[in-house]
């Protein structure tokens, strides 16, 4: 045998050996490099990679020197050090068509409570634990970003089913332990399942959000995009669009409900509800309108709209020998603005009193800002306008508030009277309320009144004002007049002249 080629080939084996290892471990070298640079554009942390080939040790530190170089903030929220919206469009952007996974949109509900309550820095605290949850979250997704404000967007390339997102919504909801006290939130989650509606990013997107405003209507708080939800959100667009020429064309008109008083029979208070005839649409409930109105930043419009109408219909009346006073409601944003100021020019443009106007406000407008709101309702009040709380006991819970409002009235919602008659607990409540509100100096109105037999009972609690179909439904200013007689309207006093 020639050992010489023995050696030779021995040689050439370990050779074409030591080849392929360098060339295997190059290759893992730059399949991790690969996904260490992919981490980087998701997360931006420091680039370390502890086995490096000797041949690839310049490439490593060029790229590492380039990666420190680099602004840190280039598609980061400052905040959360979570991604941003357009480092999500950018992520997703290569790995389109994406027709299969699910996109998933969070919101905090009601966030902004968070902030007016314990400062804006317990809020910004609040939003960095739930960024952390994200991150450490079992359910991880390919990809996590922080939309805007409390709004999260991940993307998972595996279907969810409604359990995983159910778990997800749990954990996210566990309290928050901000300075040592708790903070519970509720989160809705909104999710697209792209097997089924995948898209472009844009439609994608909006689809998505679709999903999450409609979980705030649902009772879990999850809701998924469907088909038709498109033209939903094309009529909502045509609603909020249309609205300003609407107020101007007066397309809107007033109805007013008229309150009976248990105690003498008379009305001597209508509430003003608000009507939309759209032209293309049809009616339009103002259980749609207003909420859109107040999202879209317009429900100041509809407020300084309604009170013009209100007042000027006042001064036709007064005019006639009518005093009645008129319930306007008011939303939130209204007392963020200087509400006060501007009822009193009006009053003041229609030569009116004060006690020509009544205010409902929700528990909702009380909560957001009790020591601004507080404030101002003390100088309406002053001014001879009533306040009244408009739901009570749907929304938050308010009772800590009460005894320090300067409110005249609270509204008992018809959701408590559905079931007076037929379920003990349902009278509990309602007698302890009127109680209640009572006892700290407020009138109690009862609204969703159908039938003499809850009015009986009503009355036997001590119930102060009903108002509903029973009494008289909501109609306009002329037909409250034909019906002045039969509803013993305002002062008595013949109302004949006073259609307007």
């Amino acid at each position: 045998m020639n050992f010489g080629l023995i050696g030779l080939l021995t040689i050439s084996v370990l050779a074409g050996a030591i080849i392929w290892i360098r060339y295997h471990r190059l290759k893992q070298f730059v399949a991790r490099l690969a996904d260490d640079l992919r981490f980087q554009v998701e997360q931006r942390q420091p680039l370390e990679i502890l086995s490096v080939p000797e041949r690839a040790v310049p490439l490593y530190l060029a790229i590492k020197s380039l990666l420190r170089q680099l602004p840190s903030n280039i598609g980061r929220d400052p905040l959360t050090g979570l991604p941003n919206r357009q480092w999500f469009k950018r992520a997703i952007t290569p790995l389109m068509p994406v027709t299969r996974g699910t996109l998933v949109m969070l919101d905090i509900d009601r966030f902004r409570l968070v902030n007016d309550l314990f400062g804006f820095s317990t809020g910004d605290e609040l939003l960095q634990g739930y960024a952390a949850r994200l991150r450490q979250s079992l359910s991880q997704p390919r990809l996590v970003a922080r939309m805007d404000g409390d709004e999260f967007i991940l993307f998972y390339e595996q279907s969810l089913a409604i359990e995983a997102l159910k778990g997800l919504q749990l954990e996210l909801q566990q309290p928050y332990l901000v300075d040592k006290t708790p903070i519970g939130i509720k989160v809705r989650v909104g999710y697209l399942q792209l097997e089924a509606h995948h898209a472009d990013i844009s439609l994608m997107l909006k689809r998505v959000d679709l999903a999450v405003k409609k979980a705030h209507d649902s009772r879990n708080g999850i809701a998924g995009y469907e088909t038709g939800d498109d033209s939903l959100h094309l009529r909502e667009m045509q609603i909020i669009h249309g609205l300003p020429k609407a107020l101007h064309n007066n397309q809107l008109y007033l109805v007013y409900q008229p309150k009976e008083s248990l105690h003498s029979g008379k009305c001597k208070q209508v509430e003003a509800l608000l009507r939309w005839e759209h032209p293309q649409l049809g009616i339009v409930p103002p259980a749609e309108f207003i909420p859109l109105a107040e999202c879209a930043g317009m429900i100041s419009l509809v407020s300084h709209w309604v009170l013009e109408k209100v007042l000027l219909q006042q001064q036709q009346w007064r005019a006639n020998g009518v005093e009645i006073r008129v319930a306007v409601n008011l939303a939130g944003s209204d007392f963020e603005q200087d509400i006060v100021t501007c009822i009193e020019q009006k009053l003041q443009q229609y030569q009116l009193p004060g006690d020509a106007l009544a205010l409902e406000i929700t528990e909702g407008v009380l909560i957001a800002n009790t020591g601004g709101t507080r404030d101002k309702l003390q100088q309406l009040r002053q001014m001879g306008i009533e306040v009244a709380i408009d739901d009570f006991g749907t929304g938050h819970s308010s009772l800590a508030y009460l005894k320090d409002l300067p409110v005249d009235e609270i509204k008992i919602d018809k959701a408590f009277v559905d079931d007076l008659l037929l379920d003990c607990r349902a009278e509990y409540i309602m007698q302890s309320t009127i109680n209640l509100a009572h006892h700290l100096g407020f009138r109690v109105t009862v609204e969703g009144v159908e039938n003499s037999s809850q009015r009986e009972a009503l009355k036997k609690m001590g119930a102060d004002l009903l108002q509903g179909q029973l009494f008289a439904h909501p109609m306009r200013a002329a037909e409250l007049v034909y019906h002045s007689h039969r509803l013993s309207l305002g002062n008595g006093l013949p109302l004949t002249h006073a259609i307007s």
